[in-house]
């Protein structure tokens, strides 16, 4: 077993507790909304089963590898078929192998995917992990498993709300990187032979207000709040056996996080659109349930020996972060903010940590390994306020 693993003593009472309320919060919710969807006035917005992990009609798994994985084979680069024109959308492995890239797989290539089959990871995990701690795995990766289905929906609503060509070709890449991520990490949490949670009731309002949200603000409530979320859980597991494939998740969603500012810095929001108090509170609205995620997991995290509070910290320092630099302005400067959620912050574990001593959760950085942090000190490095 992963002996790196230590886990963290935390309150178990509080842990209950916790539990107790996302489930009463979670049968409100869902009642309140199909409620509301049988009377024509709203509800659930998403045509997605979080309880079966999938859209709406099933997994359809044929049709996909019929067409989306074959697509993305056969998938050409312009600057190969065109060198003429001014596209770099090759890698230099790409540009040196094309096309030995199209032809069949060598006997070599067989026999590293045999050696990497399936029944030989599910054994692998066995061997490196408790069946407690692939339940917190899953647990914790299903929280985003869940959000990639809902990026795969806003991007693609985005797709035709955002201006340019340019604009236009960001999006369509985030539409295709997030059904990647949602069909590539459904197949490996599956790998783990445990049960994967349904969305909690934080996810589910989240995930449902971001979808809802009107225009570009879906920018801040994908793009800056959830892909935040998701590059800090994915920079915090891509270093763990077994989860390596994480670190190419991780580099994705750096180019997530990047695009409402390289985007709103030729389309700039309207003073009106940045500081209108309506959408001011409407975003403080989108991370309050993310905030009351960071209790949430914090058994599972615990497990892991992941602190909660230090993620939950990294997080939203690296959201005000974003926020700031795109124009999402929020009812709070970050100067306020994060000292009035780290004094929460510590109030929660003064109260439930036994001999807990104030400190400074927000400036936490939980990402782990090299290429990783020098990834996300290029995407915060240029997190400047716009004028």
């Amino acid at each position: 077993m992963n002996d790196a693993i230590v886990k963290l003593e935390i309150d178990q009472r509080a842990v209950e507790v916790n539990q107790w309320i996302e489930y009463s919060a979670n049968k409100l919710v869902r009642l309140r909304d199909r409620v509301l969807g049988a009377l024509h006035l709203g509800g659930r917005k998403a045509a997605y089963d979080d309880e079966a992990y999938e859209f709406v009609g099933g997994a359809s798994d044929s049709l996909r590898r019929k067409h989306y994985d074959k697509s993305l084979r056969l998938l050409w680069k312009a600057e190969n078929e065109a060198p003429f024109l001014p596209f770099h959308d090759a890698s230099p492995v790409e540009r040196n192998m094309f096309e030995l890239a199209l032809r069949s797989m060598t006997d070599d290539e067989r026999q590293a995917r045999e050696r990497l089959s399936l029944p030989a990871f599910r054994a692998f995990l066995d061997q490196t992990y408790t069946l407690r701690q692939k339940r917190a795995i899953v647990a914790i990766l299903a929280a985003i498993g869940h959000g990639e289905a809902y990026a795969w929906l806003v991007s693609a609503d985005l797709l035709n709300q955002v201006k340019s060509t340019g604009g236009r070709a960001a999006l369509t890449m985030q539409v295709l990187e997030e059904a990647k991520h949602f069909v590539v990490l459904r197949e490996l949490l599956q790998a783990f032979q445990v049960p994967i949670p349904r969305q909690s009731a934080w996810e589910y309002l989240l995930l449902e207000g971001v979808y809802k949200a009107p225009g570009t603000e879906k920018l801040f409530g994908m793009n800056v709040l959830v892909e935040s979320i998701a590059l800090s859980f994915f920079g915090l597991m891509s270093e763990m056996p077994g989860l390596e494939v994480l670190r190419l998740f991780h580099l994705d969603e750096a180019r997530h996080t990047g695009l409402p500012g390289n985007y709103l810095a030729e389309f700039p929001l309207t003073r009106f659109q940045r500081w209108n108090p309506a959408a001011r509170l409407r975003r403080l609205g989108l991370i309050l349930p993310a905030l009351a995620l960071i209790p949430a997991l914090e058994g599972e995290m615990a497990e892991l020996g992941i602190d909660a509070f230090e993620f939950g910290g990294s997080v939203i320092r690296k959201v005000g972060v974003l926020a700031e630099r795109s124009g999402f302005a929020l009812p709070m400067a970050n100067d306020k903010l994060f000292p009035a959620l780290n004094r929460l912050f510590n109030a929660y574990c003064k109260r439930t940590r036994k001999g807990h001593q104030a400190r400074d959760f927000f400036a936490s950085e939980t990402t782990v390994g090299e290429r990783q942090l020098a990834v996300e000190r290029e995407v915060f490095a240029r997190a400047v306020s716009p004028s």
